[in-house]
Order: structure tokens, then C-alpha cells, then sequence
């Protein structure tokens, strides 16, 4: 019995991808499907980063196919194709960027800035490029929290940064530029003359994801971040605490005004397990990032415990996504970087960059 393309296709229709649920022939992720005589071959494209998924998701649409009469052989390359994707109306994308993250917190203590680090570090390790800047003029902790907060950033031709390079990522803080005793005393729109210098005077390398770790509230910095930087979409951190949730309400209802969708809710700080007796214990209350999401209608992309590793590697400069790569914690980083990924994927693509340039002349 002979095979031909339409019969590949019907078996791929039955094929759900594990991340998003959807059959890859309907959302177009089957490239290049070839049939000769009874060998199969085809690509699957996808639209986010999945290194620790691609076997999971070959053998799925190999077994599919192979389950079909008369098929002798089948070749499967499984790969991802991260593009640009829409952003505020009216701002243009950052040269080298094509998706910018912000991290946001209405209040600090959160957790937000660790969060933000691992995401970047399991986004990368998920097989994308990624870059953190550090927007926190203030409080810059990403420098610490990367271990190369002795390092100073370099100018190949005076007028911009090279990003400075940790764990297969790029970053860029205003911690890289001063000494780390030295005090911000600076007014509102300096901070955000400075930090919009360090985002588009940094010479990002071909970014598929440029991470944000945005500083606490609703005040200046946040503001112009949203209205004049390409913000593909935000991440909201907060702890299951009443105190916390009141001003990640304002931080969603902020990316609102702005015309920043907000991807997700990451509840930090879940709960406690006593690393003696194992005892969990929900220390600020339970159940609060949930109910957030489910007033806002926005996803609930995980929890994280209270645990003393996350903080110690952290503190160490090598965060747990890379200090524990294998670990129960970094399994969890990487299920949240897979969502955001997933929600980022999801949206309209950029297509600005087809549009031609029209230029009036008087002749």
C-alpha cells in the first residue's frame, strides 16, 4: 500500500503538541513533508524554544507516522523558529531584540529579580539567546546574582556597550558601571535617561528573548519602560500574601493602560518545606496567585517554594537553573519559561519590518 502525503498529515492531526495542546498540522508547525515511496520525511517547526522537549515531541509524531501501511522509514528534525512578535502600537523593535520580557513586581520582596534571572537562564537553556537588563537604577542586583559584578563593559567603537557575558547570557546593568557602595542619588528622569542608555546604547547580539528585571512599583522608570520600549509582553511576580497581591494588581492594571499584555503570574514564595522534617507550611498564606489570575482572566504559570538553595545560588552568582540544572527547583523555571515562550508565541507577529520606507521629497 502506497503512502501518500494526505495520509501523513491525517496521522499528524492526531498528534498533540505537550506544551500547547494543539495538533502540530493545525498550527502549522510541519515543514517540508516529503513522501518517497515508504519513507517519510518532514520537519517540525516550532514557535518557542524546547531543547528538553524535542525527543518527547520526535517519538510522538514518529510513532504516528510509522503507524501508517506501507511506511518503511521515517526522518523527523524537530527544531525552533522564534520571530518577532508585536509590540506596543507605535514602537519600534530594538536593533539585535527581537522580544522583550519585563519582570515586574508592584512591590519589592518578592523575589521578583531572582525570578527574573532564572527565567532568562531557563529560556537559554530551553535553546534560546536570551539577555537580562538590569532596569532597577537604584537597586541593581542581577550583577550579583550573575557572579560578574567585577567586571566592567567594553566600547568597540565609542559609542555603545558590549552586554557582558554569564552562564550563556548577555546582561547589562547600571551595577556594571558604578561602584557597588555607590549611591543612585539621582531624580526620576535621570534614572530614566540612564536606564534608557544602558537598553538601546547596548550592542544586543541577535536576542531571540531580552529579559527585564524591572524595578519594584508603578513610578517613572516603570512607566517609560512601558510606553517607549517594545515590550513583547510582561510577567508579574508576587507572593501568595494580601499585601503583595493588592500592588501586583496595580502592576497588571499599569501593562493595561499601556497596551502591554501580560503573559502570566509566577506566585513566589508558595510555601515551605522544613529541610529537617520535610513539614510544608504555607508561611504567606495560600491560593493568591490564582485567584489573581482567574479575576484577570491571565494565566498562572507556577509556583515556587520558599527554599534556601534558591537564594544561596543566587547569592553565589550562579543561579539554580544552572547551579542545579537537574533539580526539582530548575524544573519549575523551566516549566515557566516554556509558558511565557509559549504565550509570547501566541501572539501577532511583527510585521514592520516588511513595510517599505516612504519618504516625501519636494522635486
Amino acid at each position: 500500500m502506497s503512502v501518500s502525503v494526505e495520509n501523513v498529515n491525517e496521522a499528524l492531526k492526531s498528534v498533540l503538541d505537550p506544551n500547547t495542546g494543539k495538533d502540530f498540522v493545525s498550527s502549522r508547525c510541519i515543514r517540508n513533508l516529503t513522501v518517497d515511496g515508504g519513507k517519510v520525511r518532514f520537519n517540525v517547526e516550532l514557535g518557542y524554544p524546547a531543547r528538553s522537549q524535542i525527543d518527547l515531541i520526535r517519538k510522538r509524531v514518529t510513532d504516528a507516522v510509522t503507524a501508517l501501511p506501507g511506511v518503511t522509514a521515517v526522518e523527523v528534525e524537530v527544531c525552533s523558529k522564534i520571530v518577532a512578535h508585536a509590540v506596543q502600537h507605535g514602537v519600534k523593535l530594538l536593533p539585535g531584540v527581537k522580544n522583550i520580557i519585563a519582570v515586574a513586581s508592584g512591590k519589592g520582596g518578592v523575589g521578583k529579580s531572582t525570578t527574573a534571572v532564572n527565567l532568562a537562564l531557563a529560556l537559554a537553556a530551553e535553546g534560546a539567546q536570551v539577555g537580562i537588563l538590569d532596569a532597577d537604577i537604584y537597586g541593581p542586583s542581577q550583577p550579583q546574582m550573575l557572579g560578574i559584578g567585577h567586571e566592567r563593559p567594553q566600547s568597540l567603537d565609542g559609542k555603545h556597550m558590549e552586554p557582558l557575558q554569564a552562564h550563556g547570557i548577555q546582561a547589562m546593568s547600571i551595577g556594571f558601571l558604578v561602584d557597588p557602595d555607590t549611591p543612585m542619588v539621582w531624580r526620576g528622569p535621570m534614572a530614566t535617561q540612564a536606564l534608557n542608555q544602558l537598553l538601546k546604547d547596548t550592542n544586543w547580539k541577535d536576542l531571540d528573548y531580552l529579559v527585564i528585571d524591572m524595578p519594584p512599583g508603578t513610578g517613572d522608570i516603570q512607566l517609560t519602560l512601558s510606553q517607549q520600549v517594545p515590550v513583547t509582553g510582561a510577567v508579574i511576580v508576587t507572593t501568595p500574601q494580601d499585601i503583595a497581591l493588592l500592588d501586583a494588581r496595580k502592576g497588571i492594571k499599569m501593562f493595561e493602560k499601556v497596551g502591554v499584555p501580560v503573559v502570566g503570574v509566577v506566585e513566589n514564595m508558595s510555601i515551605h518545606i522544613c529541610s529537617k522534617c520535610g513539614h510544608e507550611e504555607h508561611i504567606f498564606g495560600t491560593g493568591g496567585g490564582q485567584k489573581l489570575c482567574a479575576d484577570y482572566n491571565i494565566p498562572f504559570l507556577g509556583a515556587l517554594p520558599l527554599d534556601l538553595q534558591i537564594r544561596q545560588e543566587a547569592d553565589g552568582g550562579t543561579p539554580t537553573v544552572v547551579a542545579a540544572p537537574d533539580g526539582r527547583i530548575a524544573a519549575i523555571y523551566r516549566e515557566i519559561a516554556r509558558k511565557v515562550a509559549l504565550r509570547v508565541a501566541e501572539k501577532a507577529k511583527d510585521m514592520t519590518h516588511k513595510f517599505p520606507n516612504i519618504v516625501v521629497q519636494n522635486t
